[in-house]
């Protein structure tokens, strides 16, 4: 990002200066709109301002007509001015609140387009620990709210600052008797808002993170929907959800009260000024000290004054709102990175993938604590069709994770044709493999888009013949429109397509090397022969490791790992380590126990 966030500071006192701070060094950019925004909500003050006195000379006029003959020209011309004076006011006001809108707009384009990039530079590890629902909060609400908060806020804030300081001014000017009964009664005021606010500053901040929790819930029940229903779950989930609610409640109504309070409090304090002034100028008047239009005056620059009084309330209880998801989200975007490479060289390996890979004395731990793959080394020759076995936990998918450099290393180094991967980057390590997870993964758009994922430029011939290698063609020909309909909630395909399809695409993908996570687990024995002869086909001339469970599925692989506790405690062909009679043929021959 092309801004600095302020320092992390873990003082929950100090939690609303800094994310404040955070909004006002991310709006650097939109500094100079921001300014012509205030200078023009500036102008509309003091029209506003000058307005008063203008209303005390035409009421000092109608008064002294009493006497005698009204100065009809005269009052004319000020109504006149007035006229003019509020109606530039009100056009400054118009474009100040445009560009505002257009800055908070463009502020939120920006937010979301860093969050989204953030996103993309972040490690898989911080995914496996946050729900996708408050990443999404934060994303859509929290980010709503800031811009929402910076349009209405921040011209109200200088506006009430500027028409409060102006109207003290224009007040002392004035009389400075009525002025200062105007300011003791609204230091009261003052008072009330200053402990309402630093009670609310927490629940607001409470709400926030209640919010994100409560989509987060949500967001996981809903896309979890069948296995609640299979479990009869649905009781267990609603007490949870009620729990998460209650929370909600608890802190969404206390801070709705507490930030109300202010309005009422801060139409109270106006009308008790309105009485003061009242009061003390009759007296004033009767001793003939001021005027009567000075009490005219006075009475709509009491309504000036307060009226600052309750947009600061106003102002601060969103601000403190804005605040607590702002934290939210620069906690997010100052969240640690996937290191910078666009300092290494684009690829190094252009002269062809030989698919030669080596394991050397490879330690990782997802906590650095606690190591789980421990001095592993191995050779696979370009391309071994290496399957990858072993009991859960025991690490197969780590290493997997740890070839595409999903996660970096905490010892040894793999290397690719003699290059270490740590040398290359991100995105030409991914490239170098076609992978089918046991999840499948489907974005709702058309089955062409969704086999083409990553490479576009595919033919529907090399389509068409993916599909078929897949045994999937024919699904494809009995869809509505083909490779043209859209894959959504309303298509009906069964999970074991879902797999057929996303093997398909990594097929048509046709990387150098192979990563097959289980790739068969959602297929009938029938399609999985199907599939297993495909995938010998695409898999020669390829560098292939293949995760299985079932272990009747790699009695072809070249190589057989074997891993236990992150160690490689077997290797050999299916033959070799069924003749050993160690932990592999313990595996095997329990499958075929528990089968028959």
């Amino acid at each position: 990002m092309s801004h600095e966030l302020s320092p992390a500071a873990p003082e929950k006192a100090k939690s609303f200066k800094k994310a404040i701070k955070d909004i006002l060094i991310y709006s650097k950019p939109y500094y100079p709109a921001i300014g012509v925004a205030i200078a023009a909500s500036v102008v509309g003050v003091i029209a506003r301002l000058v307005g008063p006195n203008k209303l005390a000379d035409i009421t000092n006029e109608i008064t002294a007509g009493f006497a005698g003959e009204i100065n009809l020209h005269k009052i004319t011309r000020i109504g006149i001015f007035l006229m003019v004076l509020y109606c530039v006011a009100a056009f400054v006001s118009f474009v100040s609140g445009v560009i505002m809108t257009r800055v908070t707009q463009k502020l939120n384009l920006r937010m979301r387009a860093d969050i989204t990039a953030k996103i993309n530079r972040m490690p898989v590890g911080y995914f496996h620990k946050t729900s996708t629902g408050d990443t999404l909060s934060r994303v859509t609400n929290d980010v709503d709210l800031i811009g929402q908060t910076l349009q209405q806020s921040i011209s109200m804030l200088i506006s009430s600052f500027t028409l409060f300081m102006g109207c003290l001014v224009m007040m002392f000017y004035t009389d400075w008797r009525l002025a200062l009964t105007a300011v003791l009664t609204s230091l009261v005021g003052f008072a009330i808002m200053a402990l309402i606010m630093g009670r609310t500053q927490k629940l607001f901040t409470a709400r926030q993170k209640w919010l994100g929790e409560l989509n987060g819930h949500v967001e996981e029940i809903y896309t979890g929907q069948e296995v609640v229903k299979l479990y009869n779950a649905q009781a267990k989930e609603k007490r949870e959800f009620d729990r998460l609610n209650a929370h909600m409640y608890e802190v969404n109504w206390k801070s709705q009260f507490l930030s109300g309070l202010m309005f009422p409090l801060m139409g109270f304090m106006g009308n008790l000024g309105y009485v003061a002034v009242c009061v003390v100028g009759a007296a004033l008047t009767i001793k003939g000290y001021i005027s009567f239009g000075v009490i005219v005056a006075f009475m709509v620059y009491i309504r000036l004054f307060t009226t600052p009084l309750s947009q600061f309330a106003q102002a601060g209880s969103s601000l403190q709102s804005m605040a607590a998801a702002a934290e939210r989200v620069f906690e997010f975007l100052r969240a640690p990175e996937m290191a910078d490479e666009s300092a290494k060289p684009a690829s190094l390996l252009a002269s062809g993938v030989r698919g030669d890979v080596k394991f050397r004395h490879v330690h990782f731990g997802y906590d650095p604590d606690k190591i789980i793959i421990n001095d592993f080394n191995e050779h696979v020759l370009p391309g071994q069709k290496v399957a990858i076995v072993g009991p859960t936990g025991a690490g197969k998918t780590t290493l997997v994770n740890l070839l595409m450099r999903f996660y970096e290393l905490n010892g040894g180094e793999i290397l690719i044709d003699d290059v270490p991967t740590s040398q290359m980057r991100r995105e030409e390590v991914h490239s170098l493999f076609g992978m089918v997870l046991q999840d499948t993964w489907l974005f709702e758009g058309t089955v062409r888009e969704n086999l083409t994922y990553g490479c576009p430029e595919r033919t529907d011939e090399e389509i068409m013949l993916a599909c078929r290698a897949a045994g999937i063609w024919h699904l494809v020909e009995t869809l509505p429109q083909g490779l043209d309909t859209v894959l959504d909630s309303k298509t009906q395909i069964s999970a074991g397509q879902k797999q057929l399809l996303t093997i398909a695409r990594t097929m048509i993908e046709n990387a150098p090397m192979l990563i097959l996570d289980e790739a068969t687990s959602s297929v009938d024995t029938r399609t999985e022969v199907a599939i297993q002869k495909a995938m010998d086909t695409l898999s020669e001339g390829r560098t292939s490791f293949v995760i299985a469970h079932r272990l009747s599925t790699i009695c072809n692989a070249d190589k057989i790992l074997v891993m236990k506790n992150g160690d490689i405690i077997e290797s050999g062909t299916h033959e070799e380590l069924l003749a050993a009679g160690g932990f592999y043929a313990e595996l095997y021959n329990s499958q075929f126990d528990s089968a028959a």
